[in-house]
């Protein structure tokens, strides 16, 4: 079935409260989606942020991110104060501050447990029960807290190594914080059931994005290294990334540990069993990022900054995939197959049965070989105009060579510049692509201020861009669904 969906990250809706949230905002626009006529929302990866406040980088495969929690709510089931929501209000000049949101924004959720665990006490303890990930990520995070924030690498041996007289003697030293920090789950849990719940009643399905790796600071990491390459101390073996390429002559050191495949093989892919059931309590539909890894990973020698040395090490194929396929028959899997792909990754990608992608802000090379010009599209794919790790569609148009744009203009048929962007929304509707997704951004017609992440780099410009009040108001929902159905997506 032909549909539509638009990219936004949760943290780009507006409140006002410094970050978006599962409040009033996303319910507007779970309602924007169907006036639309769009079918799916897709949104970033929900767990924790970790190094450069990354949703890539995060401390668990199974948790939530506190942050989104939404404050309104909180003061409407009786845990926070009207004084609380006002002092917790913050401007929003279109960027999430990270500085000075994460630290106060806690410690205010964590002060509404002693009310919360009265009131909700009945389903605290359900929670807990129903998710056996809880504790480990609850002391985890307790004591990294009591590490002052260092990562997993800089804590004492005894309680790195997981020894259990020191696992003992922090749980009860830090109680009190390790059952605020399972509040916090269940907060976050119970918030984005109601609203995935409103969004499927609407008839709006929620696309997830799921990391191929863990991050090396991670519950997962300390609570199952046997399933990594790493040292007896925890340190990292080998490190994964990519080789250098046309856009990155020092390749990307991402510093994630890399799996341990014989081992989880072993153990009958039960940990990424566990990874994928975490991920399908959360979305609808899961994008397997860096799918190119479970064909073929590459191995960066430990110590390197950069990924100009390394190897290539075959990955676990559809021995993998035929077991999440087999063991989860309900969801839907796109598999991110973007980058320099080798036959056997897109034999692996039609063995699976998975939907690739293609992204037609790269289509218009005046070479016209592009493999993402609409014409050589696959009906088992999704078009993206871009993905978050892309610049909005008029930054990446500013960037395009001039014979590049004459090349989009001369197969789109538009005889004026302007009339570009236009052109290229509607040829990824119209294409044969079963999915096509837009970011909202594009739709807004927003340049390169609106981009959400450039790969490769850290700073305060990634993973922050957020909607300004009334943004969406500038878009004609009916026009829209128009052109959707126009070509059958609505």
């Amino acid at each position: 079935m032909r549909s539509a969906g638009i990219l936004l990250p949760v943290f780009s809706l507006h409140n006002d409260y410094g970050i978006g949230s599962f409040g009033r905002c996303a319910y507007e626009f779970v309602d924007f989606l169907k006036a639309c006529g769009m079918k799916s929302w897709q949104v970033l990866p929900l767990g924790p942020t970790g190094f450069g406040n990354s949703p890539y980088q995060s401390s668990s495969s199974h948790a939530g991110n506190p942050l989104l929690i939404d404050l309104k709510m909180l003061k409407k089931d009786g845990v926070l104060t009207k004084d609380q929501l006002e002092a917790a209000k913050m401007p929003n000049p279109g960027k999430v501050d990270y500085d000075h949101l994460i630290g106060p924004r806690t410690e205010l959720l964590m002060s509404t447990y002693e009310k919360g665990k009265e009131i909700y006490k009945d389903e605290l303890a359900a929670f807990r029960t129903d998710n056996p990930w809880l504790p480990d990520f609850a002391l985890f995070s307790a004591i990294k807290e009591y590490y002052h924030d260092q990562p997993l690498s800089a804590w004492d041996e005894d309680i790195r190594l997981k020894k259990p007289a020191a696992v003992l003697h922090y749980a009860e030293m830090l109680k009190d914080r390790v059952d605020r920090y399972a509040w916090l789950q269940f907060l976050f849990f119970k918030q984005w059931k109601a609203l995935k719940t409103y969004a499927n009643e609407k008839g709006i399905d929620i696309i997830g994005d799921l990391p191929i790796y863990c991050a090396p600071d991670s519950a997962d990491v300390w609570t199952e290294p046997q399933y990594y390459q790493l040292e007896p101390d925890l340190s990292q073996s080998a490190g994964a990334g990519v080789p250098p390429d046309p856009f990155n002559e020092d390749g990307q050191n991402w510093g994630n540990p890399l799996y341990n495949w014989e081992k989880i093989k072993h153990d009958g892919y039960g940990l990424w069993i566990r990874r994928i059931d975490a991920a399908g309590k959360l979305f609808d539909r899961i994008r397997i990022d860096h799918f190119l890894g479970f064909d073929r990973y590459y191995v960066i020698p430990a110590g390197r900054k950069d990924a100009k040395v390394g190897e290539w090490v075959k990955g676990p194929g559809m021995n993998l995939i035929g077991v999440l396929n087999s063991w989860f028959p309900k969801l839907s899997f796109i598999a991110e197959d973007l980058g320099l792909l080798q036959p056997s990754t897109v034999k692996l990608r039609e063995d699976s049965g998975w939907p690739g992608m293609n992204v037609l802000g790269f289509a218009f090379d005046s070479k016209g070989d592009s493999n993402f010009l609409p014409h050589n599209y696959r009906a088992n794919s999704v078009c993206y105009i871009g993905t978050h790790d892309n610049d909005t569609l008029l930054g990446t148009l500013a960037t395009y060579p001039e014979a590049d744009k004459a090349f989009a203009m001369e197969y789109l048929n538009v005889k004026d510049e302007k009339d570009l962007p236009d052109a290229i929304l509607r040829a990824g509707i119209a294409s044969v692509s079963d999915l096509f997704v837009a970011q909202i951004q594009d739709l807004l017609g927003l340049g390169s201020e609106a981009r959400i992440n450039e790969p490769g780099t850290v700073g305060a410009h990634n993973w922050c861009w957020r909607l300004q009040e009334g943004q969406l108001e500038k878009l004609d929902p009916k026009a829209i669904k128009k052109l959707l159905a126009l070509y059958g997506r609505a």
